[in-house]
């Protein structure tokens, strides 16, 4: 056994096991958000703790073994801000992905933890993490059980199946619509209708209206409350 103390140590095993560890607490909330169809997925999330370890790793051997542990969180925190800021989409007032950004944020304190030796706080936070964005989904599921009544009215540019694809698009998102009518004004279709489901849910179809070519413009107004 003793044999082997050299040979370990000049491989640094116990380096390869704390980011091997990086690797599976990243991996398992990156494989959650891959799930949920989320832009910064299994991937990222394992590269940004893998990072962060290894960031944090390099610093104490150094550093000698003691390295100023706030300088080294406070530049990660810094450099992963930008990789949460550019997954925070912006579209004509509606904000989207600041959970994502949330999560990139928090998985890189995970990849300190690691590199700093805080084993158990590691796994504890990446468990609360796990808990809360996928745990807390029946929760969020039944808040928004309560309907959320809009009035919409998109202007469409009139070409053949331009309606039936924007009421596709609105029933695929889990809306209902009521009390809907066409009209035309100038060289534009005007669809108007109210729509009824969960409230965050109208937000991500009037982003998505947005986003769409055949959409000129979309108005959205809330109604009362069923």
């Amino acid at each position: 056994m003793s044999d082997l103390a050299p040979l370990a140590h000049s491989l640094r095993l116990d380096v390869l096991v704390q980011l091997l560890l990086a690797v599976l607490l990243g991996g398992a909330i990156g494989l959650e958000r891959e799930l949920q169809g989320k832009p910064a997925g299994l991937r990222t999330n394992i590269l940004i703790c893998l990072g962060a370890a290894l960031f944090t790793l390099l610093s104490y051997h150094l550093a000698g073994g003691v390295p100023d542990v706030s300088r080294i969180a406070s530049q990660i925190v810094t450099g992963v801000g930008f990789l949460g800021a550019g997954s925070i989409l912006h579209a004509r007032g509606s904000i989207v992905g600041l959970t994502s950004a949330a999560t990139i944020w928090l998985v890189a304190a995970i990849g300190v933890a690691v590199g700093s030796h805080a084993y158990v706080e590691a796994v504890g936070a990446t468990l609360l993490t796990l808990l809360i964005l996928a745990g807390l989904v029946p929760i969020e599921r039944a808040v928004e059980t309560r309907s959320h009544r809009s009035h919409l009215v998109v202007y469409l540019r009139p070409d053949p199946g331009t309606v039936e694809s924007v009421e596709r698009l609105i029933r695929s998102a889990g809306l209902r619509m009521e009390a809907s009518h066409l009209r035309k004004e100038a060289a534009e279709v005007v669809l108007e209708t109210d729509l009824v489901g969960p409230r965050k849910i109208h937000d991500e179809v009037r982003v998505a209206l947005l986003e769409d070519a055949a959409v000129a413009s979309v108005s959205m107004t809330a109604c009362a409350t069923t």
